[in-house]
C-alpha cells in the first residue's frame, strides 16, 4: 500500500482504536492531515462530540473484547491501529490485554485488514519483565502471529504535555527540590517526544505489505531517570535537584510514592515504576528505512520539555492520560434512565433560587473543580481525596484539562463529565475507589417566573451490603459537604453577577468618555 494521493474517495481506510486516549486522541488528526479516511472506534462515542475532528471521521461504538463487534468495526479496513492498554484497569489488567488482542487479531484476519500498526513497549531482552512491560511484549507477539501483516513499535518514555510519563517526570522535579529516591534513578531510558511517535504511526500505514516485525523508536538522548531530572529542572527554570539514592525503596513503596507526590494515581504509577528498573535503550534503528528522519532530525529531550511545557501554559493540551477512563462500561445504566435499571438509588437533591441570571450561575457550575475548588467543606474534600489516593485512585489532582471550558468525556479531579449542556447541566461520574456508582449533576435552570433556579443532586448505585452501609456512614456529612456546595456556588454565581455588571458599567463609562 503507498501513502494516500489526497484523493477522498481512493484514500485506504483506517481504523483508530483507543480513541479517547491519550495517543488515539492525538493520532486521528494526523492520519486526517495525511489524507487517509479514519474510522473510530469507541467504548463511549459522546465522549468524542467535543474533538475537533468529530465531523471529519466516522464513528464506531465498540467494545475490543466483544468478537463481533471489533469484526464489524474492521470491516473494509486497510490499516488497523491496536492502541488499546488495560493498564490501571486492576491486578488482572494482564489477561484482559491477552483477551482483547487475541480477539483483535481474530477479527483483523477474518476481515481481510491489510496491516495492524501496535505501539508497545520498549524492553531488554534476556530479563525478568515487569507485568506491565511482559505484557506489552506479549500483546506485540499475538499480533505478530495474527496473520496480518504488523508493525510493532516499541517506545520507552514518552515526552509530551499530558503523558503520565511526563506528569510523573514533572511533579516529581517541581515537588521535590531535595529528596531521597530508589535505585532506579540510575537506569538508563531512551525517550521520545510524542510528536516522533506520532510521525512513526502514521508513516507505518505505508510499510509494505511483506515486512512483519517489531521495531524499536527512541529520540537521540539515553539519559538515566536522575538526568532527566536535573535536565527538566534545568528547562523549567528550576535549582538543581539535590538527588540521593538509596537501595531500600522497593518499586511497591516507590509507587506509592510517586501516587502522593504527583497526579498519577498507585494502579498506574506501580506499573510505570516497575517497568523503569529495566533498561530500556533502543537495539536498532530499522524503522528510519520506512519512516525516515526529518531533515532537522529527531526531537532531543530538551527540546521535548520544551514543546511540552509551553502546551501546559498556553493551556493547549489536546489529551492527556486521564483521557481514558477505567470505570464503568457500556451496559452501566444512567441516573437519567426513565426507568432506573440498576436497582437501589440513593439520591441527595437540592434546590434554590439564585439572585443571578442562568449564565452567571452557569459560568460557576462549568468552573468547578481543579484549582477552583468544590465550593465545599475544604478539609473533608482534601480528606477524602487523599484516602482516595491511599487506596490507589485518583484522588484530587488529575484537576482539569482548562480551567474554563469542559467536554465530554474530560477528567475533574476524581470525576469524568459524563454530560453536560450548555447553559443547564453537568452529569460528572465518579472515578474514585467507591463501593458503587456515583454521580454529581449540577444544574441551572429557570423557572415559570424567569427566576434562576440552582438544582444539585448526588446519586449512588451501592453494590452490595458494603455499599449500602457507605452511603449511611457518610450520610450524616452531607449536609456540610453538598449543603456547603449549594449554599456556596448560588452566592459565587450572584458574586459573579455584579462583577459582570460593574465590568459593563466600566465599559460604558469609557465610551462615553
Amino acid at each position: 500500500m503507498t501513502t494516500p494521493d489526497g484523493s477522498p474517495d481512493r484514500a485506504p481506510l483506517v481504523l483508530v482504536t483507543g480513541v479517547t486516549g491519550y495517543i488515539g486522541g492525538r493520532l486521528v488528526p494526523e492520519l486526517l492531515a495525511a489524507g487517509y479516511r479514519v474510522r473510530a472506534m469507541a467504548r463511549h462515542p459522546e465522549r468524542l462530540r467535543d474533538r475537533e475532528w468529530r465531523a471529519q471521521v466516522e464513528v464506531v461504538q465498540a467494545d475490543a473484547s466483544d468478537p463481533a463487534q471489533v469484526r464489524e468495526a474492521l470491516e473494509g479496513v486497510d490499516v488497523a491501529y491496536y492502541l488499546i492498554h488495560a493498564l490501571g484497569t486492576g491486578r488482572r489488567f494482564e489477561s484482559r490485554d491477552r483477551h482483547t488482542a487475541r480477539t483483535f487479531a481474530v477479527a483483523a484476519r477474518e476481515a481481510k485488514v491489510g496491516r495492524i500498526v501496535y505501539l508497545g513497549g520498549l524492553y531488554p531482552e534476556g530479563e525478568e519483565l515487569s507485568p506491565h512491560l511482559d505484557s506489552r511484549r506479549e500483546v506485540g507477539e499475538i499480533l505478530l502471529a495474527s496473520g496480518v501483516p504488523t508493525t510493532v513499535l516499541r517506545a520507552a518514555v514518552i515526552l509530551g504535555s499530558g503523558s503520565a510519563s511526563f506528569e510523573m517526570l514533572r511533579y516529581l522535579t517541581e515537588r521535590l527540590p531535595v529528596m531521597v529516591t530508589p535505585k532506579w534513578l540510575n537506569t538508563r531510558i531512551q525517550p521520545i517526544a510524542v510528536r516522533d511517535v506520532l510521525r512513526y504511526l502514521v508513516g507505518s500505514a505505508a510499510i509494505p505489505a511483506e515486512v512483519n516485525r517489531g521495531f524499536d523508536v527512541g529520540g537521540p538522548d539515553v539519559l538515566t531517570y536522575r538526568d532527566m531530572m536535573q535536565r527538566y529542572a534545568r528547562v523549567a527554570g528550576l535549582s538543581p535537584r539535590r538527588i540521593q539514592t538509596v537501595p531500600l525503596l522497593t518499586p511497591s513503596l516507590s509507587s506509592h510514592w510517586v501516587g502522593l507526590i504527583t497526579p498519577v494515581p498507585n494502579s498506574i504509577a506501580r506499573p510505570l515504576v516497575d517497568s523503569l528498573i529495566h533498561e530500556v535503550v533502543c537495539k536498532e534503528d530499522d524503522i528510519k528505512g520506512y519512516v525516515p528522519d526529518p531533515p532537522e532530525g529527531l526531537i532531543g529531550f530538551d527540546r521535548a520539555v520544551e514543546l511540552a511545557l509551553s502546551k501546559v501554559r498556553d493551556l493547549d493540551v489536546a489529551t492527556t492520560w486521564t483521557s481514558a477512563s477505567t470505570v464503568g462500561a457500556p451496559s452501566d445504566p444512567l441516573p437519567s434512565d426513565p426507568d432506573w435499571a440498576g436497582g437501589s438509588l440513593y439520591v441527595d437533591e437540592r434546590e434554590s433560587l439564585v439572585e443571578a441570571s442562568r449564565e452567571s450561575l452557569w459560568s460557576v457550575i462549568e468552573g468547578i473543580g481543579g484549582a477552583n475548588g468544590w465550593y465545599s467543606w475544604k478539609l473533608g474534600w482534601a480528606a477524602r481525596g487523599l484516602m482516595d489516593r491511599l487506596f490507589g485512585g485518583p484522588g484530587l489532582r488529575r484537576g482539569r484539562r482548562d480551567p474554563y471550558d469542559l467536554s465530554v468525556g474530560d477528567a475533574l479531579d476524581w470525576w469524568r463529565v459524563e454530560e453536560i449542556e450548555d447553559l443547564h447541566l453537568l452529569r460528572l461520574r465518579a472515578e474514585m475507589r467507591l463501593p458503587g456508582l456515583a454521580w454529581l449533576e449540577l444544574i441551572a435552570d429557570v423557572d415559570e417566573r424567569g427566576r434562576t433556579v440552582f438544582r444539585q443532586r448526588a446519586l449512588f448505585h451501592p453494590h452490595g451490603l458494603p455499599g449500602h452501609l457507605y452511603w449511611w456512614s457518610v450520610f450524616p456529612f452531607h449536609g456540610v459537604v453538598f449543603g456547603g456546595m449549594q449554599r456556596n456556588i448560588a452566592a459565587a454565581a450572584e458574586v459573579a453577577e455584579q462583577e459582570g455588571k460593574l465590568a459593563k458599567w466600566r465599559a460604558s463609562r469609557r465610551v462615553g468618555a
